[in-house]
Protein backbone atom coordinates (compact mmCIF):
# COMPACT_ATOMS: atom_id res chain seq x y z
CA UNK A 1 0.00 0.00 0.00
CA UNK A 2 1.44 3.56 -0.59
CA UNK A 3 0.18 6.48 0.20
CA UNK A 4 1.23 10.56 -1.20
CA UNK A 5 0.60 13.89 -0.02
CA UNK A 6 1.92 17.16 -0.91
CA UNK A 7 1.81 20.73 0.74
CA UNK A 8 2.81 23.92 -0.51
CA UNK A 9 4.57 25.87 2.03
CA UNK A 10 5.39 29.94 1.97
CA UNK A 11 9.54 29.15 2.47
CA UNK A 12 12.38 28.34 0.23
CA UNK A 13 13.30 24.69 -0.04
CA UNK A 14 16.36 25.34 2.03
CA UNK A 15 14.44 26.43 5.00
CA UNK A 16 11.89 23.53 4.56
CA UNK A 17 15.02 21.52 4.27
CA UNK A 18 16.54 22.37 7.17
CA UNK A 19 13.36 22.23 9.28
CA UNK A 20 12.22 18.91 8.13
CA UNK A 21 15.49 17.10 7.66
CA UNK A 22 18.52 18.58 8.79
CA UNK A 23 16.79 18.87 11.84
CA UNK A 24 14.53 16.07 11.76
CA UNK A 25 15.24 14.12 15.26
CA UNK A 26 14.43 17.52 17.12
CA UNK A 27 11.26 18.71 14.85
CA UNK A 28 9.44 15.28 13.91
CA UNK A 29 7.74 15.08 17.94
CA UNK A 30 6.71 18.57 16.94
CA UNK A 31 5.02 18.25 13.83
CA UNK A 32 4.10 14.41 15.18
CA UNK A 33 3.28 14.54 18.87
CA UNK A 34 2.54 10.64 19.17
CA UNK A 35 6.38 10.45 17.98
CA UNK A 36 9.83 10.03 20.02
CA UNK A 37 13.17 10.49 18.13
CA UNK A 38 16.73 9.35 19.35
CA UNK A 39 19.44 9.49 16.68
CA UNK A 40 21.75 6.59 16.92
CA UNK A 41 24.60 7.37 14.60
CA UNK A 42 26.92 10.10 15.16
CA UNK A 43 27.03 13.08 12.92
CA UNK A 44 24.76 15.36 10.89
CA UNK A 45 21.91 13.87 9.43
CA UNK A 46 23.25 11.73 5.69
CA UNK A 47 22.91 7.97 3.87
CA UNK A 48 23.28 5.71 6.75
CA UNK A 49 22.29 7.66 9.91
CA UNK A 50 20.45 5.63 11.83
CA UNK A 51 17.20 6.78 14.56
CA UNK A 52 15.66 4.98 16.80
CA UNK A 53 11.53 5.86 16.92
CA UNK A 54 9.17 4.79 19.21
CA UNK A 55 5.63 5.73 19.05
CA UNK A 56 1.88 5.57 19.91
CA UNK A 57 0.06 5.50 16.51
CA UNK A 58 -2.07 2.52 16.89
CA UNK A 59 -2.13 3.26 20.59
CA UNK A 60 0.31 0.61 22.37
CA UNK A 61 4.16 2.16 22.09
CA UNK A 62 5.73 0.68 19.15
CA UNK A 63 10.11 0.76 18.54
CA UNK A 64 11.32 0.76 15.63
CA UNK A 65 14.39 2.18 13.56
CA UNK A 66 14.32 4.59 11.35
CA UNK A 67 17.61 4.44 8.36
CA UNK A 68 18.81 7.61 5.83
CA UNK A 69 19.19 5.75 2.61
CA UNK A 70 18.82 9.09 0.43
CA UNK A 71 19.42 12.25 0.95
CA UNK A 72 20.02 14.80 -1.80
CA UNK A 73 20.53 18.55 0.26
CA UNK A 74 17.82 20.84 -0.60
CA UNK A 75 15.76 18.50 -2.69
CA UNK A 76 15.08 14.39 -1.15
CA UNK A 77 15.02 12.62 1.64
CA UNK A 78 14.25 8.86 2.17
CA UNK A 79 14.35 6.15 4.68
CA UNK A 80 13.84 2.51 5.17
CA UNK A 81 11.42 2.56 8.39
CA UNK A 82 11.15 -0.87 10.10
CA UNK A 83 8.59 -1.32 13.13
CA UNK A 84 9.09 -4.44 14.47
CA UNK A 85 8.07 -6.75 11.56
CA UNK A 86 6.93 -4.02 8.95
CA UNK A 87 9.16 -2.04 6.98
CA UNK A 88 8.41 1.08 5.43
CA UNK A 89 9.80 3.13 2.98
CA UNK A 90 9.47 7.06 3.20
CA UNK A 91 10.60 9.82 0.58
CA UNK A 92 10.06 13.28 0.75
CA UNK A 93 11.13 15.48 -1.88
CA UNK A 94 11.56 19.43 -1.95
CA UNK A 95 10.59 21.74 -5.00
CA UNK A 96 10.88 25.37 -5.87
CA UNK A 97 6.95 26.51 -6.30
CA UNK A 98 7.91 29.37 -8.80
CA UNK A 99 6.30 32.03 -6.12
CA UNK A 100 9.54 31.53 -3.40
CA UNK A 101 7.57 28.72 -1.50
CA UNK A 102 8.39 25.01 -1.58
CA UNK A 103 6.24 22.06 -3.08
CA UNK A 104 6.87 18.89 -0.57
CA UNK A 105 5.75 15.79 -1.66
CA UNK A 106 5.87 12.45 0.50
CA UNK A 107 4.81 9.30 0.11
CA UNK A 108 4.90 5.91 2.26
CA UNK A 109 4.96 2.38 0.92
CA UNK A 110 4.01 0.03 3.57
CA UNK A 111 4.37 -3.41 0.91
CA UNK A 112 3.31 -5.75 4.24
CA UNK A 113 -0.06 -3.73 4.53
CA UNK A 114 -3.04 -4.59 2.28
CA UNK A 115 -5.71 -2.69 3.79
CA UNK A 116 -6.10 0.69 3.42
CA UNK A 117 -4.60 3.00 6.12
CA UNK A 118 -5.57 6.70 7.49
CA UNK A 119 -3.95 8.81 5.61
CA UNK A 120 -5.65 11.73 7.65
CA UNK A 121 -3.22 11.32 10.37
CA UNK A 122 0.13 12.07 7.95
CA UNK A 123 -2.16 14.73 5.98
CA UNK A 124 -2.80 16.42 9.46
CA UNK A 125 0.92 15.85 10.35
CA UNK A 126 1.96 18.20 6.77
CA UNK A 127 -0.36 20.83 8.51
CA UNK A 128 1.41 21.43 11.29
CA UNK A 129 4.77 21.17 9.99
CA UNK A 130 3.53 23.77 7.33
CA UNK A 131 1.66 25.92 10.74
CA UNK A 132 5.54 25.36 12.70
CA UNK A 133 7.88 26.43 9.69
CA UNK A 134 5.81 29.76 8.27
CA UNK A 135 5.55 30.71 11.86
CA UNK A 136 9.48 30.11 12.65
CA UNK A 137 10.78 30.90 9.29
Amino acid sequence: MKIEVSQVIDRPPAVVFRFVVVDHVRNHPRWDPKMELQQISEGPIRVGTIIRRRHTHAGAPTEGTMEVVEYEPDRTFGMVIRDGPIEMRSRMTFEPDGQGGTMIRGSVDIPAMKEPIQQKSIEESLRRMKQLIESEG
